[in-house]
């Protein structure tokens, strides 16, 4: 396989992955841009092969998902004009577009928007470890202030004022 002159780097794929009804996706402008195709040339290979494409590989954006997309990604702007809502790819989307598109750079850049995903993953999940690991220590803080409060109550209870004993006169009493 020959080696293509552009190098696509993960940390540049990572960026333009977005997250959309709960999946981590690219878009179609983004990943013909990585694979090398005209996005219109990479959109026809996919209408094509639609059966290789079920619900959980790729999904059309619906207008409002569209002007979102086009509002908080800068590169994105020029979709703002386009009259067709574009196509997201997940991971597994992403891998089958590369093998209909069948070329040597889509077979190369595949390989490094599987580990960008990858790495986002680890990412994810290294921010559920630290989020456990506060919510623990949240737990252990609410003991130990109901703790203290205990202890701060005894001290209250001990320091306030005592009952005076009566005093017993001295001396014979008659009843």
């Amino acid at each position: 396989m020959a080696k293509s002159k552009t190098v696509v780097k993960v940390g540049s794929i990572q960026q333009r992955i977005l997250l959309i009804r709960g999946e981590k996706v690219i878009v179609d402008t983004d990943l013909a841009e990585f694979y090398g195709v005209p996005t219109k040339a990479l959109n026809q290979a996919v209408r094509r092969n639609m059966d290789r494409f079920p619900a959980d590989f790729m999904f059309q954006l619906n207008k409002n998902e569209k002007i979102e997309v086009v509002t908080n990604c800068d590169h994105l702007q020029k979709l703002k004009y386009s009259p067709v809502n574009p196509l997201v790819f997940t991971e597994h989307g992403a891998i089958m577009a590369a093998s209909i598109l069948n070329s040597a750079r889509a077979v190369e850049v595949s390989l490094f928007i599987v580990r960008a995903f990858v790495a986002l993953r680890r990412a994810i999940s290294g921010h559920k470890e630290l989020a456990r690991k506060i919510t623990q220590l949240e737990r252990k803080l609410t003991d130990h202030d109901d703790q203290i409060i205990a202890i701060i109550q005894a001290i209250k209870e001990l320091s306030g004022p005592q009952p005076v004993p009566k005093k017993r006169r001295i001396g014979f009493h008659s009843k």
